[in-house]
């Protein structure tokens, strides 16, 4: 269910976004920052979502049982 494609297939995703925004933002005077908001806003999100995802799929620091023998407690 959760593996490393996951973010090689959101990074498609968020790619297409993007590519989506530059070709359809308006028209007008205000192109570049409809363009600018958008990608960025778009890369924002996806970036905070990976950082998220990954350190939930390989957490620095592993859960301990605090009720275990002393003999059988690993260090």
């Amino acid at each position: 269910m959760a593996n490393g494609w996951s973010i090689i297939i959101g990074f498609v995703i968020v790619v297409g976004l993007a590519v989506a925004a530059w070709i359809f933002s308006p028209k007008g005077e205000n192109q570049v920052l409809w363009r600018s908001s958008l990608i960025l806003a778009i890369v924002s999100c996806y970036l905070m979502w990976a950082i998220t995802f990954l350190a939930q799929l390989h957490p620095l620091i592993e859960p301990r049982r605090s009720n275990l023998r002393a003999k059988y407690v690993h260090e």
